[in-house]
């Protein structure tokens, strides 16, 4: 019997084991991750330079563009180059890491995304106190706050795995450190302590979706008594990308976490963990560049 002090290392699930798929599997996860590197990195240069993008609705997106690309490059390239070298062992400090950043940051951009959805309330629901809500100031400490959250989330959660005992062997059914996959190598009563831990973080995830929700309704009653056709048309193309964004992310998270066991196997696993840690990362920039004309001007300013 093993415990965590002997392990050294874990084994990641690997897609496949035949080779010719392993380089097919690393050249599709090398296009995802450049895609998401060129796409949000092009949303953070434009914002950074364009004068008239300096507004709270782009801020957050540019915070967003961040933990986007921060997210998916502590996944994808220890995958691609286990795929590369066909490797599937991860250090232990490694996946303590991996593990601390997915979390930091996953749970950073859920925080940022209620924020943002607040921002289009305000700005739809009441845009005469829009400056007075949202001001420089308000925007930097809320970000700040969706950061802060993400860190002290991922080190309670990551604190709180390692210290448990580890004695099931060192094979990960995920192709990331993914922390339901490291408490089933668990022997110890004290798991329900993680657990306490994860239901206190499902109710304020909860709590920060039903914010979602409730704001987007009333942007939508909001939009809809808009007389003009015009002011309806610039309210849903600030509004319809960031509600793109959401229900990616939620729909994606909450399946991968809240599938029943009678659905899973570890080949469903592996591509619903892809669909919410790697796919968002990647499409996000497409959403919101394709229904955000505000951003395509100042793309193509920037281009050309």
């Amino acid at each position: 019997m093993s415990n965590s002090s002997s392990i050294t290392q874990f084994l990641l699930l690997p897609f496949t084991d035949t080779r010719e798929l392993q380089l097919l599997h690393f050249w599709l996860f090398l296009g995802i991750y450049l895609a998401a590197l060129l796409g949000n990195g092009l949303i953070i240069t434009t914002i950074a330079w364009d004068q008239h993008l300096h507004t709270p609705m782009y801020f957050f997106l540019l915070n967003l563009a961040l933990l986007d690309m921060g997210c998916i490059s502590t996944t994808l390239p220890k995958s691609m180059a286990n795929s590369l070298s066909d490797s599937r062992a991860i250090s232990y400090l490694g996946c303590a890491t991996q593990l601390f950043l997915f979390l930091f940051l996953i749970t950073a951009e859920f925080c940022l995304l209620t924020i943002m959805s607040y921002d289009r309330y305000v700005a739809i629901c009441k845009p005469l106190h829009y400056g007075t809500l949202l001001g420089s100031r308000a925007c930097v400490h809320m970000a700040a706050a969706a950061w802060a959250t993400g860190f002290l989330h991922a080190l309670l959660h990551t604190a709180n795995t390692f210290s448990l005992p580890l004695c099931k062997g060192n094979a990960l059914g995920q192709f990331f450190c993914e922390m339901p996959q490291i408490l089933k190598l668990s022997c110890s009563h004290s798991y329900l302590r993680e657990l306490g831990l994860i239901l206190v973080s499902a109710c304020l995830t909860f709590g920060c979706f039903v914010f979602i929700v409730v704001s987007y309704v009333q942007i939508l009653r909001a939009v809809l008594r808009i007389p003009s056709e015009q002011g309806r048309h610039k309210a849903f193309s600030t509004c319809l990308p960031h509600l793109a964004v959401v229900s990616l992310f939620v729909s994606t998270g909450m399946f991968a976490n809240l599938k029943p066991p009678s659905i899973s196997s570890p080949s469903l696993d592996l591509v619903v963990s892809v669909l919410y840690s790697s796919v968002p990362p990647a499409v996000n920039p497409l959403i919101y560049s394709m229904r955000n004309q505000e951003l395509k001007d100042a793309l193509w300013k920037l281009m050309t």
